[in-house]
């Protein structure tokens, strides 16, 4: 049988606005001081990144989140927008919220992956503020309480079945990231993904994908686009390595790519 070939694309998130940054105060009466809420503003530039997004050039089919409570409610404004219903583009671009949009929420599939999770690690949350008891999060089913109904795929299991270790390496994290970025393309190899992470995964996905780049900010609700040839036969599948797409910048990530020395000879 010949084989087919397809293209896969995977969209790599950051969340919106944090409240702790932007309002510090809100530390000193947080029962969960390690897991922030997004801002309004943080909703309203999730939201807007949603619509960007439905406009990407290519069909989204799955969104897959990181438990914390900043990336579900930027996953919940994505997937808003990009299963949104109406009557033309224009209605949905004049919409400055998601209050009152009507979705078909069987547009995308979500799930929540523990892989996808803030690195825990002292460089990203102060030891004062992680958990006493080592709890980081409610039940599985609170979590996903906070996507959009009828979104959730419950078929699909978490490539990592516990949270990471917390006070994991920093390297530790970054390899993670970049490990399952590539375990979730390859778990759904026919599908486009988009993975609403943290700054730091985001950064991973550019600069363990384009040789030699420098990431040096990454803005919230930033996304990287990364893309690879697929081939499919009847007894398996080979892929390309992911190309980075994205310009520094443009998405709001920003980034030095690597000048050759010849150049400079």
């Amino acid at each position: 049988m010949e084989a087919s070939t397809a293209v896969q694309n995977l969209v790599v998130m950051r969340h919106g606005d944090r409240m702790d940054v932007a309002v510090p105060m809100w530390l000193t009466h947080a029962d969960r001081p390690w897991d922030p809420p997004l801002t309004d503003d943080g909703l309203i530039r999730a939201w807007t990144t949603g619509k960007r997004l439905r406009a990407i050039g290519f069909p989204i089919h799955r969104v897959i989140v990181s438990p914390f409570l900043r990336c579900l409610q930027t996953a919940r404004e994505v997937v808003s927008a990009l299963c949104a219903i109406v009557d033309d583009e224009t209605q949905l671009l004049a919409m400055e919220t998601s209050e009152g949009v009507v979705i078909d929420p069987s547009k995308v599939k979500v799930s929540i992956e523990y892989g996808l999770c803030e690195a825990l690690c002292v460089e990203a949350i102060k030891p004062e503020y992680a958990p006493k008891d080592g709890i980081w999060f409610p039940d599985l089913s609170d979590l996903e309480a906070k996507l959009p109904i009828g979104t959730i795929d419950h078929s699909v299991d978490m490539v990592y079945k516990e949270l990471p270790q917390w006070k994991e390496t920093l390297a530790g994290a970054r390899s993670r990231y970049y490990a399952i970025f590539k375990d979730l393309a390859n778990k759904f190899p026919h599908e486009n993904l988009l993975l609403v992470t943290h700054g730091e995964g985001v950064g991973v996905s550019v600069s363990s994908f384009l040789k030699d780049a420098q990431v040096f900010e990454v803005e919230y609700c930033a996304y990287s686009h990364l893309q690879r040839q697929m081939s499919f036969d009847s007894s398996e599948v080979t892929e390309t390595d992911f190309k980075v797409l994205t310009a520094s910048g443009k998405t709001g990530v920003h980034f030095l790519e690597a000048i050759d020395s010849k150049l400079l000879e």
